[in-house]
């Protein structure tokens, strides 16, 4: 699993022109998942992103955790994150995991954060999405469970 991280003061996604999940301070999550990915990679995310130290203390440190300020996620599925763009001009997506076994992986990975005491917003899977995000510093980390 590939994740984009955004750490944001305020970020919502919107399906048709509704939204459908904000949050106010916390992460904008992009989640890729690909076939190799198992419950396994979920967990070491769902342990990794809630504990990131990325948010500033009393003396502008990033030494705060999304769970030492009480942060949201915003979780949105982005195959695109397995794009190949090695050869020509158009992303080759033959990477990412097919749908019905990514939205399942989606929604366990947004499940395991939720019974970790996060408060998770959501996309909606497989849907055109706007998604909007005052990134915050800006922080932007990424993560491959496989790099674990």
């Amino acid at each position: 699993m590939k994740v984009v991280i955004q750490r944001s003061k305020e970020a919502s996604v919107s399906v048709d022109n509704q939204i459908v999940g904000n949050i106010s301070r916390g992460f904008v999550v992009l989640l890729g998942i690909t076939h190799e990915d198992t419950h396994e990679d979920i967990q070491y995310l769902v342990n990794k992103i809630p504990n990131l130290r990325v948010f500033e203390d009393e003396n502008e440190k990033m030494n705060l955790s999304l769970k030492d300020i009480g942060g949201s996620i915003l979780s949105v599925s982005q195959f695109t994150l397995y794009g190949d763009t090695r050869k020509g001009r158009r992303p080759n997506f033959m990477q990412a995991a097919k749908p019905s076994v990514a939205e399942d992986l989606y929604n366990t990975f947004n499940t395991s954060l939720k019974n970790e005491g996060i408060h998770v917003e959501t996309g909606q899977f497989g849907a055109m999405m706007d998604v909007k995000l005052t990134n915050d510093g800006p922080v932007t980390l990424i993560i491959d469970s496989k790099d674990r």
